[in-house]
C-alpha cells in the first residue's frame, strides 16, 4: 500500500484529495472519497456560512473520517467561512483564487492543516513563508481556474523550491498518474475530474455522460483574455464565449456577465446549450462510472504495481 507523509498530514490512508469544485463538491461527495480513504473536500465556493455549515453537517452524517473545506478567496464570504472552518474544527483547508495569508495564522492557531492551491513557483514560496502546512501544485491539465504551466513542468519545480509536502494536481486520473507524480517528487496526489462521475457525485447524469464521451481533445481553456482561463468541455457556450472573447467589441465586463451562472446551469440543470462542464485534459481517460471508494482503490492497486515494476527497463 501507498503511504506517504500527506496520509499522515491530512489522517487519512490513500495519499489522495478531491477537489473542491463548485457546485460539484458538497457533503455527499465529501464523504464519500473520505470514507474511501481519501480527503473528501467541500467546496465553499460563493456560498454563505450557512450555506457551508450545512453541507459540513451532511458530510459529518455520512462519515466520521476527516473531511476537508475549500475556501474560494474571492468570494464575497471568504472571512465568514474562514472563521467557520476554525469554529467548526475541520481538519484540513484548501484555497485557491488568492492567498490566504491575513488567514493563515489564526488556522494554524485553531490546529487546521492549511493547504493552498499554487500555479507557480512564486506563489508556493511565498506561501511556505507565510506558515502553509503544505501546498497543492496545479498545472494547467486541470479543470476550472487554471495557470499557464503544465503538471509535468509546474511539480518539480515546486519541490525543489520548498520543503513542504507538495500535492500534485492537473492532468492526473489513474494510477499511471499518480505513480508519475510520485516520481516528480509530490507525495499525494488531488483529482477533480476522476470524481465527477463518482456514484456519490450529484452533478446532473447529462453532465457525468458528456465526461464519458469525452475524447483527448475535449476540452478548452477560455477566459485568458480576463486574466483567469477556465478549463471546460468544449459545447455551445464555449464557442460562443471564445467567439466574445476575440471580439473587441465586446467588453471585459460583458464577458464577465456572460459567463455568470453557467457552471451552475451544467452542473444543477445539465444544460447543454448555456453551461459550462468544467473538466480537466484527463476526461478523455475516464470510462466508467464507479463508487468513490472503489475508484480510489482501484487507482492505488494501479500505482502501485506501476511503481513495483518501474525498475524493468533498468540494465
Amino acid at each position: 500500500m501507498i503511504k506517504t507523509p500527506v496520509c499522515g498530514l491530512a489522517g487519512i490512508d490513500y495519499p489522495i484529495f478531491q477537489g473542491g469544485m463548485a457546485w460539484i463538491s458538497d457533503g455527499k461527495l465529501a464523504a464519500a472519497v473520505s470514507s474511501g480513504g481519501g480527503l473528501g473536500i467541500i467546496s465553499a465556493m460563493n456560498a454563505d456560512a450557512e450555506y457551508l455549515r450545512g453541507q459540513i453537517s451532511e458530510a459529518r452524517k455520512l462519515t466520521d473520517k476527516p473531511i476537508g473545506v475549500n475556501i474560494m478567496l474571492l468570494s464575497p464570504f471568504a472571512d465568514d467561512v474562514a472563521k467557520l472552518v476554525a469554529d467548526e474544527r475541520i481538519p484540513v483547508v484548501t484555497t485557491g483564487a488568492g492567498s490566504p495569508t491575513k488567514y493563515i495564522e489564526g488556522w494554524l492557531a485553531a490546529g487546521i492543516t492549511v493547504i493552498p492551491v499554487v500555479a507557480s513557483v512564486a506563489m508556493a514560496k511565498l506561501l511556505t513563508r507565510a506558515g502553509a502546512s503544505a501546498v497543492i501544485a496545479e498545472g494547467g491539465e486541470a479543470g476550472g481556474h487554471v495557470g499557464d504551466t503544465s503538471t509535468m513542468a509546474l511539480i518539480p519545480q515546486v519541490c525543489d523550491a520548498t520543503e513542504l509536502p507538495v500535492i500534485a494536481a492537473g492532468g492526473i486520473g489513474d494510477g499511471r498518474g499518480v505513480a508519475a507524480a510520485l516520481m516528480l517528487g509530490a507525495q499525494g496526489v488531488q483529482l477533480g475530474t476522476r470524481f465527477l462521475v463518482a456514484d456519490e457525485c450529484s452533478i446532473h447524469p447529462g453532465y457525468k455522460d458528456r465526461i464519458l464521451k469525452a475524447g483527448d481533445i475535449a476540452t478548452v481553456a477560455t477566459g485568458k483574455r480576463l486574466g483567469h482561463p477556465v478549463r471546460c468541455l468544449k459545447t455551445p457556450f464555449t464557442r460562443a464565449y471564445a467567439k466574445a472573447e476575440y471580439d473587441s467589441a465586446v467588453s471585459n465586463d460583458e464577458l464577465e456577465s456572460l459567463g455568470a451562472g453557467a457552471l451552475r446551469l451544467a452542473a444543477v440543470e445539465g444544460n447543454a446549450e448555456k453551461g459550462c462542464f468544467l473538466a480537466g485534459q484527463i476526461a478523455g481517460l475516464v470510462k466508467k462510472k464507479q463508487p468513490a471508494a472503489e475508484m480510489i482503490k482501484e487507482i492505488f492497486d494501479e500505482a502501485e504495481a506501476i511503481l513495483r515494476g518501474a525498475d524493468r527497463w533498468l540494465k
